[in-house]
C-alpha cells in the first residue's frame, strides 16, 4: 500500500513509518522541511505544510492512506479531513491522545482533578480533533488513542484493544511502547476493524 505521514520527524511518526517499511509498504512522509529531516532509509520525504489544505491535497494525492501523527495544537481536522476529501484518499488514521478516554462511566480522563494542566495545550484541541472526526460522515477515519504512558520502547507485538475506556493492567499501569502502537496502527490500515470508529491499545 501507498502511505502517507505527517508528522514523520517525531516519536511517533517514524515510528509507524518504520513499521509499515518493515511490512513492505511505500512510506511517504510530509514535513514543513526537509533539508535538515531524518527519516528511515526508504522513506519518500515532500515538503508542504500540513495546515494549508490544497498544498497537502497535492501531496497526498494516489495514497491508499494517510497518517497523521501532528500536534493537535499544530493540525486541525478541518483542513485535514478537506485535504483529504479533495485528494480522494479514502483512509485517514490520526494518532490520537490519552485525555478524551473515559476513565469512568461519562468522565474523562481529561476532566480527572488531577490532569497535569501542562498537558492541556495538547489535550484539549486533542479532544476536539475527535469529536470533530465523529462528525464527519464521508471520510473512512480512525482515531487510535494511546494509554496513558506513551514512550519508545520494545516492539513486542503483544497487548490488549480496546474501544473509549483507558486500559490499565493488573498493577494500575496504563501504558504502551510507541513500536507496539505501530504494530497496531499498521494492522488497522491492512485489515480495518474501526472505521470511523476511536479505539485504543495497551498492555
Amino acid at each position: 500500500m501507498k502511505i502517507a505521514i505527517i508528522g514523520i520527524t517525531g516519536r511517533a511518526g517514524s515510528r509507524i513509518a518504520a513499521e509499515a517499511l518493515r511490512r513492505g509498504h511505500t512510506v511517504t512522509g510530509i514535513a514543513r522541511s526537509v533539508e535538515q529531516t531524518t527519516a528511515p532509509v526508504g522513506v519518500q520525504l515532500l515538503q508542504g505544510d500540513a495546515t494549508q489544505p490544497e498544498q497537502l491535497a497535492e501531496l497526498i494525492r494516489g495514497q491508499d492512506a494517510v497518517v497523521s501523527a501532528a500536534q493537535f495544537r499544530v493540525l486541525k481536522a478541518a483542513p485535514l479531513l478537506q485535504a483529504v476529501k479533495s485528494a480522494g484518499v479514502k483512509r485517514l488514521l490520526v494518532v490520537g491522545g490519552a485525555a478524551s478516554l473515559e476513565v469512568a462511566p461519562g468522565a474523562i480522563l481529561l476532566d480527572s482533578p488531577n490532569f497535569p494542566a501542562e498537558y492541556k495545550v495538547e489535550a484539549v484541541p486533542g479532544k476536539q480533533f475527535l469529536d470533530d472526526l465523529r462528525a464527519e460522515t464521508t471520510v473512512d477515519w480512525t482515531f487510535l488513542s494511546p494509554p496513558a504512558l506513551f514512550a519508545p520502547g520494545e516492539r513486542t507485538g503483544k497487548f490488549r484493544i480496546g474501544q473509549n475506556q483507558l486500559l490499565s493492567d493488573e498493577q494500575g499501569q496504563s501504558q504502551i511502547s510507541m513500536e507496539d502502537y505501530a504494530i497496531a496502527l499498521l494492522d488497522e490500515i491492512e485489515q480495518p476493524k474501526h472505521v470511523r470508529q476511536r479505539f485504543t491499545v495497551a498492555y
